[in-house]
C-alpha cells in the first residue's frame, strides 16, 4: 500500500506540480516499509530513536498540522505550556509537567501498542487526501497567516500557503531519506 493521490486536473500548474512532488515524496517514504513485519516497523536499527512506523506517523502529523494552519491560522498550532513551566524547563527535560502537544509529538516518532502498518498508512492516505482538498480550495497560495508564538518561530513571522506546502514537501523528502537508511540497516533492502 502506498500513499499516492492524483491531484485534480482542474488545478493550476503550480499547485499541480507542488502536489505531484509531494505525492512523489510520500511514495518514497511509504515504499520503505514494503514487505516489513509489524515488529520491524517499530525497530530502531540505528543509534537514533527513529523507527520506520514512527517516521510515517510523524510526517502525517506534521502535514496534518500545517494544513490545518493553512485553514485555521495560528490557532491550529498552539504551544501552550502548563502553569509554572518555562520553555527552558521543557528544553532541558526538567519540566514538572509536559504539555500534551509535546507528549503527542514524541509519540509520533514511535510505534505504540496496537498500531499497525495498515492503520498508519490508512491515516497517512487520509491526511494526504485532505491536504490536496485544502490546496485545491485555497484561493491564493500567497495567502499568509502569522506563525504561533514558539521559541523556534521568529517573532512576528508569517507563512504563506505556498511556503507551508514547500515545508511539508521538504519535511517529507527529508524523512524519506532517513527511512531509506533505516530500511537498509534493518534488512539490507533499499526503497529506491
Amino acid at each position: 500500500m502506498t500513499v499516492t493521490t492524483t491531484p485534480p486536473a482542474t488545478l493550476d500548474a503550480e499547485r499541480g506540480e507542488l502536489l505531484a512532488a509531494l505525492a512523489t515524496a510520500r511514495s518514497a517514504l511509504t515504499n520503505t516499509v514494503r514487505g516489513l513485519s509489524e515488529e520491524q516497523l517499530g525497530e530502531c536499527p540505528t543509534v537514533s530513536a527513529l523507527c520506520l512506523g514512527g517516521l510515517i506517523k510523524h510526517v502525517a502529523s506534521i502535514e496534518e498540522g500545517w494544513l490545518r494552519f493553512v485553514v485555521e491560522g495560528p490557532s491550529a498550532m498552539r504551544y501552550d505550556l502548563p502553569e509554572g513551566v518555562t520553555w527552558a524547563d521543557l528544553a532541558a527535560g526538567t519540566a514538572r509537567e509536559f504539555p500534551q502537544w509535546a507528549i503527542d509529538h514524541q509519540n509520533d516518532f514511535r510505534m505504540l501498542p496496537g498500531e499497525t502498518l495498515a492503520g498508519i498508512l490508512q491515516r497517512y492516505e487520509q491526511v494526504a487526501a485532505r491536504s490536496e482538498q485544502v490546496i485545491a480550495a485555497v484561493p491564493d497560495l500567497s495567502a499568509t497567516h502569522p506563525l504561533p508564538e514558539a521559541p523556534w518561530h521568529e517573532p512576528g513571522a508569517v507563512r504563506s500557503v505556498r511556503r507551508v506546502l514547500m515545508h511539508v514537501l521538504a519535511e517529507t523528502a527529508q524523512h524519506a531519506g532517513h527511512a531509506d537508511i533505516l530500511r537498509e540497516t534493518l534488512d539490507g533492502q533499499r526503497a529506491t
